[in-house]
C-alpha cells in the first residue's frame, strides 16, 4: 500500500509518527492482502481541525480522534476501471495525546491504534452494533500484536 502522509497548517513534521503510521499500513495490507498499488492518504492534525471536520461532514460539534473516508463507500461495481485509492484518514495528533493520556499508554501506541482503526474504516469495518464492535477490536488488536502494540490490561476479545 503506497500511503502519503501530511499535515494540517501549522502542523509540525514528525519523522517517528509517520514510520509508526507507515510500519501500521503495511502490516494492514499484509494482513488484508492488499496489493502495493493502493493508496491511502493520511493527514495529522489538531482539534481544532478535526473538530471542523466531524461537524460537517458528521454533524457532530466536537473534535474526534480519527476520520476515514473511504473512496469506494458505497459505491457498486459498474463494469469502469478499478481505482486503487482507498480514501482518507485524518488524525488529530492532539487529541491522541490526550487519549493515551487517558488509557494510560504511550502515545505511539494509540498512534498505531488509531492508524490501524481508520484503515479498518476504509476497509469496510464499523461498530455500530455491539458484535460488529467486538469483531472490529479482534482485528485491531489482532494487526496491533503482530506489530508489538499490545494493551496489556485487555484481552483480544473486550
Amino acid at each position: 500500500m503506497d500511503v502519503t502522509i501530511s499535515y494540517a497548517e501549522g502542523m509540525k513534521t514528525e519523522a517517528t509518527y509517520e514510520e509508526i503510521i507507515q510500519k501500521v499500513c503495511a502490516e494492514v495490507s499484509k494482513v488484508y492482502g492488499l496489493s502495493e498499488e493502493e493508496e491511502l492518504s493520511v493527514l495529522l492534525c489538531d482539534n481544532a481541525y478535526i473538530h471542523q471536520l466531524n461537524k460537517t461532514y458528521r454533524g457532530i460539534d466536537r473534535p474526534t480522534d480519527v476520520l476515514s473516508f473511504a473512496l469506494n463507500e458505497g459505491a457498486e461495481d459498474d463494469g469502469e476501471v478499478e481505482s486503487h485509492l482507498l480514501g482518507d484518514l485524518i488524525i488529530s495528533l492532539e487529541r491522541t495525546a490526550e487519549q493515551a493520556k487517558e488509557y494510560g499508554h504511550p502515545f505511539e501506541r494509540e498512534l498505531a491504534y488509531l492508524t490501524v482503526h481508520g484503515c479498518l474504516h476504509i476497509l469496510g469495518y464499523d461498530h455500530m452494533t455491539d458484535e460488529d464492535k467486538k469483531e472490529m477490536r479482534q482485528e485491531e488488536e489482532f494487526v496491533l500484536g503482530n506489530l508489538g502494540y499490545v494493551r496489556e490490561d485487555a484481552p483480544y476479545n473486550e
